[in-house]
């Protein structure tokens, strides 16, 4: 018998760390039950983000979650933010253990 696996959505969240704070607040308020942040850095649409300072830097936010709550997630991040911020969202369907703790 082997590990029993059910889906999740991962929704990676790029932008300015500066939005880091509002961010949490937002995902929390939602009902997320976790998040990951790393440092993020790259080039797109907005240039070089290098992160060799605060200005420029940019995090990465990892949420696992149903697919609802992602589809809320994703609502509430293009009214509140994409037309005033540089940031990217994605999906990916995922298999995960433990599903008690998304």
């Amino acid at each position: 018998m082997g590990t029993k696996l059910s889906s999740r959505m991962l929704m990676t969240i790029i932008c300015e760390a500066s939005l880091e704070e509002s961010i949490v607040a937002d995902l929390l308020a939602s009902g997320v039950h976790g998040y990951t942040i790393s440092d993020a850095r790259g080039m797109g649409a907005h240039g070089l983000r290098d992160a060799a300072w605060t200005q420029s830097a940019n995090i990465r936010i990892e949420i696992l979650c149903s697919e609802s709550m992602s589809q809320k997630l994703l609502d509430h991040l293009q009214k509140s933010y994409f037309a005033n911020f540089g940031m990217v969202t994605f999906l990916a369907k995922v298999y995960v253990t433990r599903t008690e703790k998304f």
